[in-house]
């Protein structure tokens, strides 16, 4: 059985439609099941999925209401409830294809060593993509395409939370996802994903890319705005500093050193945005490595 893993917080306008693509699959309904985790939301989130309950009364599916604030705290409550024996965790405002499970299902039939996947994520913008995009700001939106076929995740590239699977067995050997990382309420920290996936790298387990798992995932107005660059920016800094207090001196130093050689080449960008006349590129740039840097500096 594949377990399909939906954290939520606060998301009831995008809910619905998310659950009703993953419903609308060309797969057997006895063959998954759909945990759907509340963060304690406070809109009209346990409306809508009761409504989709009563709309689609064939499909699995389980709602729980996780009481402890955080995505992480959510996965790994969706992770608890589930029963399959792949995980699969999208995001609230993502849609899927019709034949993402069914695809899915041949992907690991024909990859028995899978332990871990990610996928394609298309970015849809509500009102257009805005001018300060750049292929260096476009990993904010979660994008990942690495084309249409079957790889492997290389280097220090790894899935992304939209859309990621985990075998069970990982977690029981890993361990599950860092509730000290990851998105609480209106902060955006980040980094459970990576810390999770890293430690599947550090005893060289394989991470496939699977192309012909697309989703599209919704960016909404108010993940274009400069306020939420800075913030973002911070949640990252946090992030890395709170990943870095497990490591030793030798390592925290090598990340002083890369931090640096970012800045530098993020002042670099900016000259090369101005002087191309796109100056909205190289100014969001450095707006975000900005508040990187201060995130990391937080006391």
């Amino acid at each position: 059985m594949i377990s399909v893993i939906v954290c939520t917080y606060n998301r009831d306008k995008y809910l619905y439609k998310a659950l009703s693509h993953i419903a609308s699959n060309d797969y057997p309904a006895d063959d998954y099941e759909i945990i759907l985790v509340n963060n304690n939301s406070t809109d009209n989130t346990l409306a809508e999925a009761e409504r989709f309950k009563l709309d689609y009364p064939n499909i699995n599916i389980t709602i729980v209401t996780e009481q402890q604030n955080g995505l992480s705290f959510a996965r790994n409550r969706g992770i608890a409830e589930s029963k399959g024996d792949f995980l699969v965790f999208l995001d609230d405002d993502t849609a899927i294809g019709s034949n993402y499970l069914r695809n899915l299902s041949e992907n690991l039939a024909k990859h028995p060593d899978t332990i871990a996947f990610g996928g394609k994520v298309v970015p849809i913008f509500e009102t257009g993509m805005p001018k300060w995009v750049s292929c260096w700001t476009m990993p904010l939106f979660a994008v990942t395409d690495k084309g249409d076929g079957t790889l492997t995740f290389k280097g220090k590239s790894y899935p992304v939370g939209a859309n990621m699977g985990v075998k069970r067995s990982a977690f029981e050997k890993y361990g599950t996802f860092d509730t000290q990382l990851g998105r609480k309420r209106d902060m955006l920290l980040g980094g459970e994903e990576k810390d999770f996936f890293y430690r599947l790298k550090a005893d060289n387990q394989k991470i496939y890319y699977f192309g012909n798992i697309a989703i599209e995932h919704l960016i909404p107005n108010a993940r274009t705005t400069s306020d939420y660059i800075r913030n973002i920016g911070i949640g990252i800094g946090i992030s890395e500093r709170i990943r870095f207090r497990k490591k030793n001196s030798t390592q925290r130093s090598i990340k002083v050193l890369w931090e640096f050689t970012k800045t530098c080449a993020s002042i670099l960008l900016w000259l090369y945005y101005a002087i191309s006349l796109r100056p909205s590129k190289g100014n969001a740039i450095m707006i975000l490595r900005k508040n990187v840097v201060a995130g990391i500096m937080k006391k």
